[in-house]
């Protein structure tokens, strides 16, 4: 009996697609390694501004919130849109450190609560998402540290207001001209600039700093 060899269907022959098709091309027109660069220096620029003008304070602020926090003292922070996921930042920084050996150190942002917050928001008014929070949970020797781009939140003044009332730490992140919560705030640090981007970018450098002074100030090795 013959067997018939099995038939093969032959593929068109297809060519290999080039990778290199694939790669982005140089962009044409304006340059842009000018255009990060410039960024950048304006970035470098406005920190150091914002620096050279708090330096002082930020120095006497850090070891007020150190004794705050050696004699038991929790901080509150609170933000909205960008800066309430700077308050979420601020709180881990402290609660979870990222360097070894320095000790965690009790922070709680007032914005993860969802329901917390949209039950306030949507019951009462959302300017006093913040100012109820800190009235049940604050006590005299915590502190509370309000962010903000504008200065302008009245959620974040009612609450900053309040909370100085209540004996605690107040301190604000501000920027452009400081807006009201510059005088509602014991301590106000206002980025001198128009850019939300550039204000933010140096609130969290600021944030980094202040963060490593507490520890310097509670004790601990100035490692970085």
């Amino acid at each position: 009996m013959t067997v018939e060899p099995e038939s093969f269907v032959v593929a068109p022959n297809r060519s290999v697609p080039d990778s290199s098709a694939h790669q982005p091309s140089a962009p044409r027109g304006p340059d842009w390694r000018a255009k990060v660069l410039r960024k950048c220096a304006e970035s470098v620029a406005v920190k150091q501004q914002f620096f050279d003008r708090y330096a002082d304070a930020i120095g006497a602020l850090s070891q007020q919130m150190a004794a705050r926090f050696a004699a038991g003292g929790r901080l509150w922070v609170m933000g909205n849109g960008g800066s309430a996921c700077d308050a979420q930042h601020v709180a881990v920084e402290f609660v979870h450190p990222i360097i070894e050996k320095r000790r965690a150190l009790p922070a709680l942002d007032l914005v993860s609560q969802a329901p917390v917050v949209t039950a306030i928001s949507n019951d009462k008014d959302f300017a006093k998402v913040f100012l109820d929070q800190l009235d049940l949970w604050g006590r005299p020797g915590d502190m509370a540290l309000a962010l903000t781009t504008s200065g302008q939140s009245p959620n974040l003044i009612y609450a900053v207001e309040s909370a100085r009332r209540k004996g605690l730490l107040t301190v604000a992140f501000s920027g452009k001209d400081g807006g009201r919560i510059e005088n509602a705030a014991e301590y106000c640090f206002t980025v001198a600039s128009y850019s939300v981007h550039r204000i933010q970018e140096s609130h969290v450098a600021l944030l980094h700093i202040l963060w490593d002074l507490i520890h310097v100030a509670l004790g601990e090795e100035d490692v970085i």
